[in-house]
């Protein structure tokens, strides 16, 4: 899964807002489905941008990421090496398409856990659970320094 980090989370609460709000989602669009909701937040390419570059090569989400190679100059392979130096990786982008990171699903109740791919409600569900779980894994990760007490004033 992504390092956890304050920009990874923000831009995950952000793509499931802007999703939630959307009248616009699209399972089967490149930049109007799962994965392309969180790549118009992080590179601040408009979702016919995303869909024209992914246009260029076959497949969805999953199968250009099977393809990926940062050196390619295929415009969705920018797309997608931007999105891994932000912070993620191929990994959690194939789950995000297909709502199915095992760390996540298990974050819900039992009988919630039967996402559907393309609903999206439980894309908006999923994301706000792997933002929760990156936040709960960023606050397990900060240490705080050991407060000594203060000097006593000698009288």
């Amino acid at each position: 899964m992504a390092k956890a980090s304050l920009p990874l989370i923000d831009a995950i609460r952000k793509a499931a807002k802007n999703l939630d709000q959307s009248k616009e989602y699209q399972w089967g669009h490149m930049g109007s489905c799962n994965c392309g909701f969180l790549a118009q937040q992080v590179t601040k390419l408009r979702k016919d941008e995303i869909h024209a570059r992914a246009m260029e090569r076959y497949g969805d989400w999953t199968e250009q990421l099977n393809d990926y190679c940062p050196t390619s100059g295929l415009p969705l392979d920018e797309v997608i090496s931007e999105m891994i130096a932000f912070g993620f990786d191929a990994h959690d982008l194939k789950h995000l398409e297909k709502l199915s990171d095992p760390a996540i699903l298990r974050s819900f109740p039992l009988g919630q856990r039967d996402l559907k791919h393309n609903v999206k409600k439980d894309v908006v569900a999923y994301m706000m659970a792997w933002a929760d779980l990156l936040e709960q894994e960023l606050l397990l990760n900060i240490k705080l320094p050991e407060l000594k007490e203060p000097a006593k004033a000698e009288v």
